[in-house]
């Protein structure tokens, strides 16, 4: 009896063992940092560092731009190999394998969906062209392997050739029909299997030409009043319907935070959390746009973006060591306490959640 005891409990320890171990609470800070972090590379071949890092379970994703594209069967086949080197991973989740997807000219693979934004809104049933352009979008993701669009865009444009408005990146001028459409967009595309991404909150439909965060900095003067009754209404119905994740824009909003762009700025993301209610993953825009110029490197802007409650940091400028800053910096600000272990946890949580949803 007293044998059996002594397995039992030893067998009670085990079990409790390996649970903790497939916790966020068994990752070691760097692992848990490289949870936060979407990798990016050069050309048309992951690098061996890139891959070292997936086996490592120290990068959580990987971004795809047109230079990564040569073809439909070229990108199935990195996709594949990103995959194998997972597998390999201590954390047993999906790669979280992204593009921007959005119609019309963003697009980085051929095919689906091939109308604009504008364009679906201007067609004889913009709701069915709407829901065709989510079903086209995922189908053509999930079948090069990927499981995540950085799509829809829910920027409320106000002047015809604004800088949202000049490649017909906006369902709209009326924020009710940009959120109508986006929530179709949505929930066509998430029946599909890949994640959708809602973007740029709280909204760059003010922006005008030429006043672009990826080249520099960018001050959006809209009254809160405006700003949430305009740019923020289409992100309810989209929240409602359960988009997986909101990208925050590297503007300014005086009237939210006068000194720090939306993506790090505390009072920017609870804006997002609270009016909306949104509760699943944060992702930052490119960490390398010169709208942050002012933020030192790629490590300082990292961290200030998951102290502001960034879940994801998108290192996107093809360059793999670019991610291993970023990750760096997150795994110092853990281990000194400067990133609050709970906050972070947390943050990790809701990627993981994410992850397990994907394929």
């Amino acid at each position: 009896m007293k044998r059996r005891k002594a397995l039992l409990a030893l067998a009670v320890t085990v079990l409790a063992m390996s649970t903790v171990a497939a916790t966020p609470a068994g990752l070691t800070p760097r692992q848990l940092a490289g949870q936060r972090v979407i990798y990016s590379y050069p050309g048309l071949t992951p690098p061996a560092s890139l891959l070292q890092r997936i086996r490592a379970g120290e990068a959580a994703g990987v971004i795809f731009f047109g230079e990564n594209i040569s073809n439909s069967q070229q990108i199935t086949a990195v996709v594949r190999q990103l995959r194998e080197a997972n597998a390999q991973s201590p954390v047993h989740r999906p790669l979280l394998l992204m593009t921007d997807q959005e119609g019309g000219k963003v697009r980085r693979l051929p095919g689906e969906p091939v109308l604009s934004e504008k364009q679906v809104a201007q067609s004889a049933d913009p709701a069915a062209a709407a829901n065709a352009a989510g079903t086209g979008a995922g189908r053509n993701l999930a079948g090069a392997g990927m499981n995540v669009n950085l799509a829809p865009v829910l920027d409320v444009y106000r002047q015809p050739g604004n800088f949202i408005d000049k490649y017909g990146r906006s369902y709209s001028q009326d924020p009710q029909v940009a959120g109508a459409l986006g929530r179709d967009f949505v929930t066509s595309q998430q029946a599909t299997g890949v994640a959708a991404t809602a973007k740029h909150f709280p909204g760059l439909g003010a922006a005008p030409a030429g006043s672009n965060t990826d080249v520099g900095p960018v001050t959006l003067n809209v009254p809160l009043p405006e700003l949430r009754a305009k740019d923020e209404a289409p992100y309810r119905p989209v929240v409602d319907a359960g988009v997986k994740l909101v990208m925050l824009s590297w503007a300014v909003y005086p009237a939210l935070d006068a000194s720090r762009p939306a993506g790090l700025s505390p009072t920017a993301v609870q804006e997002l959390r609270n009016n909306t209610k949104f509760a699943g993953v944060t992702v930052t825009d490119a960490l390398e746009a010169g709208a942050l110029k002012s933020y030192g490197g790629t490590g300082n802007r990292a961290v200030l973006a998951a102290k502001a409650g960034m879940d994801l940091i998108l290192a996107s400028a093809r360059d793999v060591s670019q991610g291993d800053d970023a990750a760096s910096a997150l795994a110092a600000g853990l281990s000194n306490g400067s990133l609050p272990s709970g906050e972070f946890t947390a943050a990790v949580d809701r990627v993981s959640t994410l992850r397990d949803g994907v394929k």
